[in-house]
């Protein structure tokens, strides 16, 4: 168990040692890297076909039904209601009396209200111009750029690499030396 513990402990401090030395010196990249720049041959456009949904408000005008009642007043019911209650009162006598009253008075009121109906105004049906709207989407097809393709020219040799934007006359280039092995 110790001599797990103790190679544990060397590999531990081997990396803590190999990792200080690395971030104090450069990479061997870093040190045989440097900047140039390239000249544009030609930057072509890569497109490509979408479909874009345009929204819009479509609106028409419509009739739409309304109903206007006539007034309708009770008072018609209510005076022919008294009055035959008034005069079912004035005929009969003991319990005949009270029937006639009840009879006069429901007999006034129906010939009331029908008196009071045929002078109101009628109800009426009539129509308003109304605007409606709704959403509706339409689409199109479209053209869009969503890159380039540039080629360029470095001490005498075309190279081509795709970029996000046109990239005018030059490119910045990173040069690279190694030995060759």
């Amino acid at each position: 168990m110790n001599k797990n513990i103790l190679a544990c402990a060397l590999i531990l401090t081997g990396l803590a040692i190999n990792t200080a030395a690395v971030a104090g010196h450069p990479s061997a990249r870093e040190v045989n890297e440097r900047f140039d720049y390239a000249k544009v041959i030609s930057a072509e456009p890569i497109v490509r076909e979408v479909r874009v949904s345009i929204p819009r408000e479509e609106c028409w005008d419509e009739d739409v039904p309304v109903y206007r009642s006539g007034y309708q007043s009770a008072t018609p019911m209510i005076l022919g209601g008294i009055i035959g209650g008034v005069v079912g009162n004035t005929m009969g006598k003991g319990h005949g009396k009270d029937a006639a009253t009840v009879a006069g008075t429901i007999l006034g009121g129906s010939v009331g209200r029908d008196i009071g109906h045929d002078r109101q105004r009628p109800s009426e049906y009539s129509t308003v111009r109304e605007t409606r709207c709704r959403q509706v989407v339409d689409y199109r097809e479209e053209e869009r750029i969503e890159g380039y393709w540039v080629t360029y020219r470095y001490q005498g040799e075309d190279y081509v690499t795709r970029m996000q934007n046109e990239p005018g006359n030059r490119i910045r280039v990173r040069v690279t030396v190694q030995p060759d092995w």
